[in-house]
């Protein structure tokens, strides 16, 4: 027992896993992906680039479980990756006029909202609370809807087939993605109502 105990010690400390490496990579993508779209505006090397993110993001928390490389390190990584990547082919998808600007800062402002409610739960001795199946629901939206917004911009009837489905797709998930950010903070102001305020660690704070 105390064996498995140290085993999964050492485990939950593991920086260099395969989930993680993958989802460091999905980190590395997002700069070139901008660059990708504002630069050359490779746009078919900017769908390669949206297609391998889509797949790592699934692939990192599936191989996770799969070899048992769960890791705090591997926790806090993939929901970054999934928001610096969102944010940054929403600004590139705008600043080339595919999407426009209110569709655009919809997904950061939810972010600052999320963000906002940080404090909030610290004060009660949390740090964050449990991913919601809506915001992974809202994820896998956008994953499919902004490859296909991209897509949309050439010519043809698979362009045109690409945009409509391109914009459903990112219909639901920013609607979910909003539905999830105000579940959240539904779920943050029954925590301060119902739990008491944690007591300060020494040091932390004013006397």
């Amino acid at each position: 027992m105390a064996d498995r105990e140290s085993r999964l010690e050492r485990a939950s400390g593991r920086v260099l896993t395969v989930p993680n490496l993958l989802s460091i990579l999905r980190l590395l993508l997002v700069p070139l992906f901008l660059w990708l779209m504002l630069g050359p505006e490779a746009d078919g090397w900017a769908l390669v680039v949206l297609a391998v993110s889509g797949v790592t993001d699934f692939l990192d928390g599936w191989l996770a479980r799969k070899l048992d490389q769960t890791s705090p390190l591997g926790q806090l990584l993939d929901p970054v990756a999934d928001r610096l990547y969102i944010l940054a082919v929403v600004v590139g998808l705008a600043l080339r006029d595919v999407i426009p600007w209110p569709v655009a800062l919809a997904l950061p402002l939810r972010d600052l909202l999320m963000w906002g409610l940080v404090p909030l739960l610290r004060t009660r001795g949390y740090s964050a609370l449990p991913v919601h199946f809506l915001g992974k629901a809202a994820t896998f939206n956008l994953l499919y809807a902004f490859p296909l917004l991209l897509l949309g911009e050439g010519d043809g009837t698979v362009a045109t087939l690409a945009l409509v489905f391109g914009w459903a797709f990112a219909a639901w998930g920013i609607g979910l993605y909003w539905w999830a950010g105000l579940l959240y903070a539904w779920q943050v102001r029954t925590l301060l109502a119902t739990v008491e305020r944690a007591p300060r660690r020494k040091g932390s704070g004013r006397d």
